[in-house]
């Protein structure tokens, strides 16, 4: 019988490893795996440009947390594309915008 090995069956044996094989591992991670890749930003998220996100998938593109983005709500520094219910829902257009503005020090 054939066992793939899952994800969570390789994070269970990497835990195991000892922190120097670790190392190893993800350099020859990096080294060998996106070697040939190079993937621009459209082709990882352009799906995103045509969908809306949640309030905690905004959270996690921006890289705060859920209730530090919505101080930005609240503060009118980002704004939600559309409320359904109480669900907030932002575009990526605008998060990434947003995001750009943060790294260089702008407010918007």
């Amino acid at each position: 019988m054939n066992h793939a090995l899952t994800a969570q069956d390789l994070f269970t044996e990497m835990k195991r490893m000892p922190a120097t094989e670790r190392v190893k591992f993800f350099s020859l991670l990096s080294t060998n795996a996106f070697r040939d890749d190079d993937f621009s930003h459209e082709q990882v998220f352009g799906h995103l440009e045509r969908e809306p996100l949640s309030a905690r998938e905004a959270a996690e593109y921006l890289e705060v947390s859920l209730p530090t983005l919505r101080r930005y709500v609240q503060t009118d520094k980002l704004r939600p594309g559309h409320t359904v219910g109480r669900n907030q829902l932002f575009s990526a257009s605008d998060l990434r915008a947003f995001k750009r503005a943060r790294k260089w020090g702008k407010e918007l």
